[in-house]
C-alpha cells in the first residue's frame, strides 16, 4: 500500500463538491461513533453526558488507532511531516497509534479517567499545535490521522479533531 501521507495534496484547488468527498471517511467515522456511544448510553437508567462523551472519545479513539495501525510504517511516515513531536522522533510516531489506542481503551474501561484526560489532553494539544504550523506554512499534505489508506487532507479539520479532543478531556477533568 502506498503512503497517502507522503503525496501532495491539491485541496484548495479541488472542487468543493470532491473536497466533501475526500471527507467521507471521517464523517462516516464520526456518525458511526456518535451512533454507538449513544447505544451504549442504553445501558443505563438516564443518559448521562459525561458517560457518553467519554463513550464517544473512547470508541473514536479506538477506531481511529486501528486505521494508523493497518500501516504504521506509512502512518508514521506521513505524521513526520507536520507533528512537532513526530517529525523530531520516529519512535514518537511509531508509538502515537499506540498511544491513542491505549487512551480509547482506558476511556471504555473508566480506567484512572483523571489521568487519562490529562495525558489526553497534553497529547491532543501538541498534535493541535503542529497541524497550527502545517496549515500556517502552507504545508500541502495528506492528514495522518485515517492512517496511510485514506486520503484526507490535511485541513482545519485536523485541528478541530485535536482541539476537540484536548478540550473534551479538559472539560471532563474539571467535571
Amino acid at each position: 500500500m502506498s503512503s497517502c501521507c507522503t503525496e501532495e495534496t491539491e485541496d484548495r484547488e479541488m472542487p468543493p463538491k470532491q473536497r466533501w468527498r475526500a471527507y467521507t471517511p471521517l464523517i462516516v467515522i464520526v456518525v458511526v461513533t456518535v451512533v454507538a456511544s449513544l447505544a451504549l448510553q442504553e445501558r443505563g437508567i438516564a443518559f448521562s453526558l459525561a458517560d457518553w462523551m467519554r463513550d464517544w472519545m473512547g470508541l473514536f479513539l479506538v477506531v481511529f488507532a486501528m486505521l494508523k495501525l493497518f500501516d504504521l510504517r506509512g502512518f508514521a511516515d506521513g505524521f513526520q511531516r507536520y507533528d512537532l513531536l513526530a517529525s523530531r522522533s520516529r519512535t514518537y510516531a511509531c508509538m502515537y497509534p499506540f498511544l491513542e489506542l491505549g487512551i480509547g481503551i482506558a476511556l471504555l474501561a473508566g480506567w484512572q479517567l483523571p489521568v487519562v484526560y490529562g495525558f489526553g489532553a497534553v497529547l491532543f494539544t501538541v498534535s493541535a499545535i503542529g497541524v497550527i504550523i502545517a496549515l500556517r506554512s502552507g504545508l500541502r499534505t495528506n492528514c495522518a490521522c485515517l492512517g496511510s489508506g485514506l486520503n484526507v487532507p490535511l485541513s482545519g479539520v485536523a485541528l478541530v479533531e485535536d482541539l476537540g479532543m484536548a478540550a473534551m478531556c479538559v472539560a471532563m477533568l474539571v467535571v
